[in-house]
Formats: C-alpha cells, sequence, structure tokens
C-alpha cells in the first residue's frame, strides 16, 4: 500500500534524526518538564477510559502521577464509564464538542472520519517516537485512514484467534477429554457429557450477541453480514450467510439449542457468564500471544482453563483496532496527550504499576528472575487496570503461571502469523449510509435469532435472503463495497 510505505519511511527517518539531535533537543525538554515538575504546575490530561472503575483508583493514580509528573510534567486524571454505556456517552460528550483530552476509541473509523479525534501523524514523529518503535507495522496499517493515523493502539495481539475456553474444574471433576475437540460439530459429545452429569452447568455459554467463528475478515464491524473468506477467493467480498462451512455450524448450533446446550432464552437474555464460577463448562475467548496460551485466561478465572483454537492466528483490522487510544479534537494539551500515552506504552514501572496494582499489595517480584513476579491475594480484588486496555503487553512483568514453552510458542506465533490481505482497508461509507441503516434494521430482524443456533438456519436464511435482495440497498452496499476493495488491492500491488 503506497501510503503506508511512504509514512513509515517518513517516520522512520524522523526517528532516526530524532536520535542523531538527542543531546540538543532533550535539553530544553528536560529542562522544562524538571522546572513544570518543581514548581507544582502540572497539566492535567483528562482521560475517560471504559469498565468497571477500580476500587483504589485514587491510590493506582497516586503512584502513576509521581512518574508521570517527573517525566513529563503533567497529572493524568481517569474516568471510567461503564461497559453498557460507553458508546452512548462517548457519542453525547464527542457531539456536544466537550474538551476533554484522551479517551478508549469509540467508534474508531466513524468518528476518525468525523474528525472527532486529533491526526496523530505528526505527533507520533515526535512526542511519540518511542511508542512508535515498539509498535508492529500492522497496527499502523489497521488504524491509517486516508494516510493519517488518529490512534494510539495497545500493543498486545495483533494476531489473536478465537478458541473454545473450558472450565478446567468441571473437566476434572467429571473426567472429561476434550482431546477431540476442534471444531463446533466435534465439540457435541463433551456438550452431551457435560449435560447429563451436571444439569445445572449451561453447557455452552452463548450469549445474545454471539456470532460462529470463523476464518472471515469483516470490512464493517457493524452488524452487517459482508466479509472476506480468509479460506476462500481473498478478492471476493462475500455474504457469510452463503459460505456453506458457516451454514453448516449454524445447523450444529441450532442442534445444541435444541438440545439444551444452549440457553433457552439466549436471544433475549442479558445474562452473562462470570469467569470465575462454575456456572458454565464451555464458551468462546480471543486468545492471542500475549495471553500467553491459556496463562492470562487462568489468572483472570482464579481456576484452570484449558483453550482449543477453533480459527487461525491473522493480523485484521479488528486485531489492531481491539483497544485504540485517541486524543480529542477539541484537547487544547494534543502535544502533551502524546506524551502521557507515550509514556504509558514505554515505561514499564508506570505501566505495571496500573496492570498488576500496588506492589507488596498486589504482587511482588520473583527473586533471580528477569521480569517474573508473583500475584497476592490483594490482586483478586478490584485492584488493578486491564492490561489489554491500559498500555503496552511487551512491557508487562510475566506472571509465574506462565511457562517457558508458553513464552517460546507466544514468539513463534507473532513470527508466523499472517496479513490479511485486507489489513488497512477502510470502507469508505459517504455513498451508502441511508442503504447500510436499511440492511442494518433487516439484520436486526434475523441475525440474533440466527446466529445463537435459536432458529432453523436452513428456514431462517433464505427468509433473510430474500428479503435483503429484495431491497436495493443490499447490492448497492455490496458493490460499493467491492469497488472500493479492488481499489484497495489494486493500490497495495503497485
Amino acid at each position: 500500500m503506497k501510503n503506508w510505505k511512504k509514512y513509515a519511511f517518513a517516520s522512520a527517518s524522523v526517528v532516526a534524526l530524532a536520535a542523531g539531535l538527542a543531546a540538543c533537543g532533550n535539553l530544553s525538554g528536560n529542562s522544562k518538564k524538571a522546572a513544570d515538575s518543581a514548581s507544582g504546575e502540572k497539566t492535567v490530561i483528562k482521560m475517560y477510559q471504559i469498565g468497571d472503575k477500580p476500587d483504589n483508583l485514587d491510590e493506582l493514580l497516586e503512584n502513576a502521577n509521581k512518574i508521570i509528573g517527573e517525566k513529563v510534567g503533567a497529572k493524568l486524571d481517569i474516568q471510567y464509564l461503564g461497559w453498557g454505556d460507553y458508546d452512548k456517552k462517548m457519542s453525547v460528550i464527542t457531539s456536544s464538542g466537550e474538551n476533554y483530552d484522551i479517551a478508549f476509541a469509540s467508534n474508531y473509523v466513524v468518528n476518525a472520519q468525523k474528525g472527532a479525534y486529533a491526526d496523530l501523524t505528526d505527533l507520533y514523529k515526535k512526542e511519540g517516537a518511542e511508542l512508535y518503535k515498539a509498535l508492529d507495522p500492522a497496527y499502523i496499517k489497521g488504524n491509517s485512514i486516508n494516510g493519517k493515523i488518529y490512534a494510539v493502539p495497545v500493543a498486545a495481539n495483533v494476531a489473536s484467534s478465537q478458541n473454545f475456553a473450558f472450565n478446567g474444574t468441571l473437566l476434572a471433576k467429571y473426567g472429561i477429554d476434550i482431546s477431540g475437540v476442534t471444531s463446533y460439530e466435534t465439540l457435541e459429545p463433551v456438550l452431551k457429557q457435560i449435560k447429563e452429569k451436571a444439569p445445572d452447568v449451561v453447557p455452552f455459554a452463548v450469549t445474545k450477541n454471539f456470532i460462529p467463528s470463523d476464518n472471515f475478515d469483516y470490512p464493517v464491524p457493524n452488524g452487517l453480514p459482508f466479509v472476506i473468506d480468509l479460506e476462500g477467493d481473498t478478492t471476493k467480498i462475500v455474504n457469510r450467510y452463503e459460505v456453506p462451512r458457516f451454514k453448516e455450524h449454524l445447523k450444529t448450533l441450532h442442534k445444541f439449542y435444541e438440545a439444551g446446550y444452549i440457553p433457552k432464552d439466549v436471544a433475549t437474555s442479558d445474562t452473562s457468564f462470570d469467569l470465575q464460577q462454575n456456572t458454565w463448562f464451555v464458551r468462546e475467548e480471543t486468545v492471542g500471544p500475549a495471553d500467553y496460551g491459556n496463562s492470562l485466561l487462568s489468572r483472570v478465572a482464579n481456576k484452570d482453563i484449558q483453550i482449543k483454537p477453533i480459527t487461525n492466528f491473522i493480523k485484521k483490522n479488528q486485531t489492531t483496532q481491539v483497544a485504540n487510544f485517541v486524543i480529542s479534537n477539541n484537547s487544547k494539551n494534543k502535544e502533551k496527550s502524546m506524551e502521557v500515552l507515550n509514556l504509558l506504552n514505554t515505561n514499564p514501572e508506570l505501566l505495571n504499576g496500573l496492570v498488576y496494582g500496588p506492589e507488596g499489595k498486589n504482587w511482588e517480584k520473583i527473586p533471580g528472575k528477569e521480569n517474573r513476579v508473583k500475584v497476592l491475594d490483594g490482586y483478586k480484588g478490584n485492584t488493578h487496570m486491564g492490561g489489554w486496555n491500559t498500555g503496552n503487553n511487551w512491557i508487562l512483568y510475566i506472571n509465574e503461571n506462565v511457562t517457558d514453552q508458553q513464552i517460546e510458542d507466544s514468539k513463534k506465533q507473532l513470527a508466523e502469523a499472517k496479513e490479511s490481505p485486507a489489513l488497512g482497508f477502510i470502507f469508505n461509507t459517504d455513498n451508502v449510509k441511508s442503504e447500510i441503516s436499511a440492511i442494518s434494521n433487516t439484520m436486526q430482524q434475523f441475525d440474533t435469532a440466527i446466529n445463537t443456533g435459536t432458529v432453523d438456519p436452513d428456514k431462517a436464511i433464505p427468509e433473510l435472503m430474500e428479503k435483503l435482495k429484495s431491497e436495493g440497498a443490499y447490492d448497492k452496499v455490496l458493490n460499493e463495497m467491492q469497488k472500493q476493495y479492488d481499489e484497495f488491492l489494486k493500490n497495495k500491488k503497485s
């Protein structure tokens, strides 16, 4: 892709130049930061974060701001917005023009195209140079829009796979063998066993937002059915409901539903399944190299979780946009905000103090083992931040439950992960916004029931496709998407 190569080369040149001028440039910068710190005049950076606020947020920020104040002369103020409310509240904040500085991105592509987020391309060349060097190039490709980048992605699972995650406690208790599980179809025998042996346990913990996993790339992650089949012709955009193996998955899920392996109210229920409880037998989880196999899930669940991959490790737009931080276009502290994000993603002491929590209470270093830590009882509470949506996972300390083999496997997975042909393809919806809304409305009438196995796909899919294709919107969006994708692939080769 021309724009990417040009941008990468230009940025690399700037980084090299910055290194050569370090002695000169840093003298005045460090003096300014030191003066700010000594005078107590620190720029307050307001950040919106998604999720549940840690119970000890004040303590976490107090420790973090000692480092941030000393290094960049700023003070971080993090305000949490709940999981279910985040998109709605950030939409209001964005449309009102509120003057915040940093936020966990909501609808990244759409809001970047609207001008809600600051263009960070030049900031990456100076305030974010160290951060930029640490990023896999796929992150820049996947987050670039018209040759510009508006995000600071959390470096973690630039490639990931979907996995069945089994409750190890129940596997051991009932002696269930999962060695033969590789797909939805081969999952059926073990679901039958747990249903017979533990009737009060939900065999397959599916929720209403569930979509069966496959080796697809989604060019528009907004509920539309269009995919690029990574096992088929990767130059074509198709409807997932017309891919034969996907339809087989849906038939299997319907069998699960009929057999009682999936909750009967799955299509309407807001029930969630706590990872730490034994109310479920198997669920789906996204796992990548930074999770070190099953070690992260096991630590979070506080019990053994066994995983079985069902898709390939692929670098896609979705994997590069999992956790993006953005700087508001209305921010009066854009440079300082990038300095804070740069520090958060490059300073191990700062990041680990947030993700693991207070040293001595939540964790302790293991003597004689570099970067290895043991979590203490304090870690089990709501006393730390999540690694996936805070900062660069590759500078996090490694928990003692991670084996040397898992570390080697992680390196191998990362080295061998391939890029999707569509990595970097950003669909411009300007010409088909009303048509997309029409398709989305139709999808909402059918897709939840189909995806969760609630209805017979042999009957429901033809009804869905007939309704979609009877509307001019469907063909118009598909043709426009294919046209833009063809142009993207053409420019990528040239």
